[in-house]
């Protein structure tokens, strides 16, 4: 039974999560969803930026805490391995939820593409940066990044192994194409809100900084010696950008 549960939970985890990400592509494309970045009712620009940079706040927070081998291995303490991941991509995917939910348009526009041709230029690298962010989640191990290997391996009564280190396709240009995609997805409208660029420079920020910071110093540390020589030898984010002195 308890087998079960957690199966069960690791995949209403993985559907909440399919549900954002999809929500995502509508929300910042301004595109058929109830709410996107620019509809709603708007208020004082003061009141707007403070309560969407406390949106935005408490996702960085969340994402980047729960990622953590510390708070993994406190966390783990607590409920079992098998839903680690799965949890924390519940949370993560009610947390965005909640910006698509209490975000506060601000419709001033700061560009807007008149030409038809650009506009759909922009349009398709903005779809192409989603499929970008897809893809990549493949050529690691998608179904372990989002929690549903664990869930299988525990239903099976199998060890989920730790993961590989793998650096295929796109992984060969940048050492996170994932958050390539999420840049280019966020950059690339043909119409850009004072909103929309609250989102995408505060969004921009965080994903250098936790990337550089975070990630790639637990990245060494877990990986060791063969991740600093793939460090030395792709760019961090920003393809054909190799520097061996210094790496972007």
């Amino acid at each position: 039974m308890k087998k079960s549960i957690i199966f069960f939970y690791g995949i209403v985890a993985y559907l909440i999560f399919l549900i954002a990400f999809v929500y995502a592509i509508g929300f910042l494309g301004n595109i058929i969803v109830p709410k996107s970045i620019d509809s709603g009712t708007e208020t004082t620009l003061l009141s707007s930026i403070v309560i969407n940079i406390v949106l935005l706040s408490v996702f960085a927070l969340q994402h980047s805490i729960m990622a953590r081998p510390a708070f993994k291995k406190w966390v783990v303490t607590i409920i079992s391995p098998a839903i680690e991941r799965s949890t924390y991509i519940l949370l993560s995917s009610l947390t965005l939820l909640l910006i698509y939910w209490q975000w506060q348009p601000i419709t001033t526009i700061v560009w807007e593409v008149k030409n038809e041709m650009v506009s759909i230029v922009l349009k398709t690298i903005f779809f192409l940066g989603w499929l970008i962010v897809l893809l990549s989640t493949f050529m690691i191990n998608h179904f372990e990044l989002f929690g549903l290997a664990q869930i299988f391996d525990n239903l099976k009564n199998i060890q989920t192994p730790n993961p590989k280190f793998q650096t295929n396709y796109l992984y060969k240009i940048v050492r996170h194409p994932i958050m390539l995609g999420f840049i280019i997805a966020f950059w690339a409208t043909p119409i850009m809100t004072v909103g929309h660029l609250l989102f995408t420079i505060v969004t921009t920020i965080y994903i250098l900084m936790a990337v550089k910071y975070l990630e790639e110093k637990d990245l060494r540390k877990f990986i060791g010696e063969r991740y600093e020589t793939y460090q030395k030898e792709v760019p961090m984010v920003i393809p054909f950008t190799k520097n061996k002195k210094k790496i972007l």
